[in-house]
């Protein structure tokens, strides 16, 4: 047997693997992208750790992020006021023109929290990631009596 036939024989090059999103996360975050004011508590595991909070559209957290370069004070606050807007340009300017509904490749968090090892957590009133770096999710949050009951040892 010639060793290009050897499925044991390891190739000298690496494989690269790329990371590819939950299906079924995505369709929930093109269904939460349907309504702006929607917004459902979910759970995610990036990382090793937990991320948790409310589950937004593009749209909302936009919205929300624009309003929160409103108050950047600093030098270059004023550079920041048109930000949003500039980089939708920029998307649509790439994109040209209108491109059949691809599913989404993002998802958006208000009011996250996320958790990893022993230190305590990190709030974030908006917080943006890849689908594809997400291990794991569920809805809802996690419940934060369990914490209390597993101190008191019971």
């Amino acid at each position: 047997m010639s060793d290009e036939l050897d499925p044991l024989r390891e190739s000298a090059a690496p494989t690269v693997t790329e990371h590819v999103p939950d299906l079924q996360l995505q369709m929930l975050v093109r269904l939460v992208a349907q309504d702006p004011e929607a917004a459902l508590p979910i759970t995610l595991v990036i990382g090793g750790g937990l991320l948790y909070g409310d589950l937004i559209s593009h749209k909302a957290w936009t919205t929300d992020w624009a309003r929160s370069l409103h108050g950047v004070d600093g030098a270059g606050a004023q550079l920041l006021e048109r930000f949003p807007e500039q980089v939708d340009q920029a998307v649509v300017d790439k994109q040209g023109r209108r491109v059949p509904e691809r599913l989404p490749q993002w998802i958006h968090l208000r009011d996250a929290t996320s958790v990893v090892g022993a230190g305590g957590p990190v709030l974030m009133p908006l917080w943006r990631g890849r689908l594809a770096d997400i291990s794991g999710w569920s809805l809802g949050k996690p419940d934060s009596s369990l914490g209390d009951t597993a101190d008191n040892g019971l």
